[in-house]
């Protein structure tokens, strides 16, 4: 069967709620059923087939064409099933996702893949601020499934983190992993400032030197045998951290935040 395909007609001025055009909630129903359905375009209603045209018909392979950044809540609560977003993205991409694959072949918004429970996703571009973390007011962030970021992301990425990995070949903003419970967060690039602010548990795993913060203690230099296993499990990625070259096992270890639990660490690449 052929991708069900919403290929965007015009770009419209408000933002548009996509959380209806979702696998799970779209099997079973017929294409003219989907165009009937009706997306939330600031203060008014509008139907799918206004906004997009329809081929295809596999409901569990979905493809959004000429995306652009002001379509927010693509892939809500995803249960099963693919997306693929040609074009950007905008806020909540993945909200809440349960399991399946969202692919991003540009930039997404501000919480992109928050509170994800299940899943991959993945980003080509450029992420906004608050990947992976917790809704406002909330404390429970990512509880599982990887993102992988091939471009850079904004501040706050993993707050309130609880499981899974996140995977950026870019740079990360401020106050990267803040208040991680645990998980791992993976970053190639560059970190800013207040990295692991209010960590209690789970992993930083950096290559290059974050700026120093008394909230830390150094643990010395250690070979850790669990890094190859870890590195091993992402060789099936299309991503940098699947080359040989990516992979090591010696670091500088960093403990905290020793204001917190101080159970956390940040694990750096010694070269």
């Amino acid at each position: 069967m052929s991708a069900l395909t919403f290929t965007l007609k015009h770009k419209p001025a408000q933002r548009v709620d996509m959380s209806p055009l979702v696998c799970q909630k779209l099997a079973g129903l017929q294409v003219n059923q989907i165009a009937a359905l009706t997306l939330q375009n600031g203060k008014r209603k509008i139907r799918v087939d206004e906004l997009f045209v329809i081929d295809g018909v596999d409901t569990q392979n979905i493809i959004i064409k000429g995306s652009f950044e002001k379509l927010d809540f693509i892939g809500k609560e995803l249960e099963g099933g693919s997306i693929t977003v040609e074009g950007d993205a905008g806020a909540y991409l993945g909200l809440g996702m349960k399991s399946g694959e969202i692919v991003v072949t540009g930039n997404v918004g501000l919480y992109a893949a928050c509170e994800m429970k299940k899943g991959f996703l993945c980003v080509n571009g450029n992420a906004g601020d608050f990947l992976g973390a917790a809704l406002p007011g909330n404390k429970m962030g990512m509880k599982g499934g990887t993102i992988l970021i091939k471009g850079n992301v904004g501040e706050r990425a993993g707050d309130h983190m609880r499981r899974g990995n996140i995977l950026i070949e870019g740079n990360a903003g401020d106050y990267c992993g803040s208040r991680m419970t645990a998980g791992t967060i993976a970053v190639m690039g560059q970190t800013g400032n207040y990295l692991g602010f209010a960590m209690r548990r789970g992993t930083l795993l950096l290559w290059n030197q974050p700026v120093a913060s008394a909230r830390f203690n150094d643990c010395g230099a250690h070979t850790l045998a669990f890094l190859p296993i870890l590195f091993a499990a992402f060789k099936k990625l299309n991503s940098r951290f699947a080359s040989s070259g990516a992979s090591f096992n010696r670091v500088q270890r960093y403990a905290g935040d020793m204001s917190e639990m101080g159970k956390g660490e940040v694990l750096v690449k010694i070269n």
